[in-house]
């Protein structure tokens, strides 16, 4: 019987204290703490936070002696007044502040852990979003002008009727085919990008015949994964200011490899020394500096060498280990 009485006066304690616990969990978590807070306004927090504090633990206390103590007491028994429970503030601070503002604090830590939490997915979400979004318009700036620039040779070959227009096609269908349903995901084989590098170095080599000197070296020990058409741009800018604005014997050497989680692309041209200056040649590595910086971020190298007058020397360097 002593028990069930011990958990009846428990149970109707509680009940007391659930208003003003109610009443703090609100005023803290839905204005004070956005208000002030947030804004940082920390003195108005301070006066105000001491006053909600206050009056709820002086709530808590006038609940379970005029409510409380009634329903579980003897008559006669001496309340105190109200204006005592007011004044005594050490009581209120020692007794009834802990008792109301445990599940005060312990509701607020819940709500802003899980905001918190939430608001960093959604950060990840947007940031994850901006990424892709800058990718797709950089990818949107490349695809346009590497089409162009085949389509042009394409065009001078039928124009002189040669046996080659067909063989152009079908290597520009291989590479339209690639781009377009390949190589959608953030990271492909290396292989396609390697394939497709040969398509693209074929169309390229039939405007030249054979004073252009092409070689491509592939030392992949084992398959990888790489971001999409970032090996594309630098042999483009390699065509573009190398070979095209070169009237002798353009030389490109091209070296591909990997070895403990790094991956490593090399391409070297000859470039016309004469009318040619290097801020140009670099306009075209501008798109591609942008995608790795998206790519990978803080996992890669790139050197820039333009020490001999007629050689222009890019070296990639990417950390791979963590690619799916």
């Amino acid at each position: 019987m002593l028990d069930q009485y011990s958990l009846f006066s428990s149970l109707v304690r509680q009940l007391c204290l659930l208003v003003p616990q109610l009443i703090g969990a609100y005023l803290f978590a839905y204005y004070l703490i956005p208000r002030y807070i947030l804004r940082k306004q920390k003195w108005f927090y301070i006066s105000i936070g001491f006053m909600i504090i206050y009056f709820t633990s002086a709530l808590g206390r006038i609940l379970i002696i005029y409510i409380s103590e009634p329903l579980l007491r003897t008559y006669p028994f001496v309340q105190e007044p109200l204006k005592e429970i007011l004044l005594d503030w050490k009581k209120l601070l020692l007794n009834y502040f802990p008792s109301v503002y445990l599940a005060v604090f312990v509701f607020l830590f819940l709500k802003y852990f899980t905001h918190f939490a939430n608001t960093k997915q959604k950060e990840l979400t947007l940031k994850k979003e901006k990424v892709e979004t800058e990718l797709h318009i950089l990818k949107a700036q490349l695809n346009p002008h590497f089409l162009f620039n085949t389509l042009n040779n394409i065009y001078v070959l039928a124009i002189e009727n040669s046996p080659h227009t067909a063989y152009s096609i079908e290597r520009l269908s291989e590479i339209l085919d690639y781009i377009l349903y390949r190589c959608s995901e953030k990271y492909v084989p290396l292989q396609g990008e390697l394939r497709m590098l040969e398509n693209y170095i074929g169309l390229e080599k039939l405007r030249y015949d054979d004073r252009l000197q092409v070689t491509f070296k592939k030392e992949i020990h084992k398959e990888i994964k790489i971001a999409p058409l970032i090996l594309l741009s630098f042999v483009e800018n390699a065509f573009k200011h190398g070979a095209g604005e070169d009237s002798g014997s353009p030389k490109i050497d091209i070296t591909t490899s990997n070895q403990n989680g790094c991956f490593v692309f090399e391409i070297c041209n000859t470039i016309q020394s004469i009318g040619i200056s290097t801020p140009r040649k670099k306009i075209g590595l501008v798109n591609i500096r942008k995608q790795l910086e998206l790519l990978y971020p803080n996992r890669y190298a790139l050197e820039i060498e333009n020490s001999k007058e007629d050689m222009f020397l890019v070296r990639l360097k990417i950390d791979i280990t963590n690619e799916d």
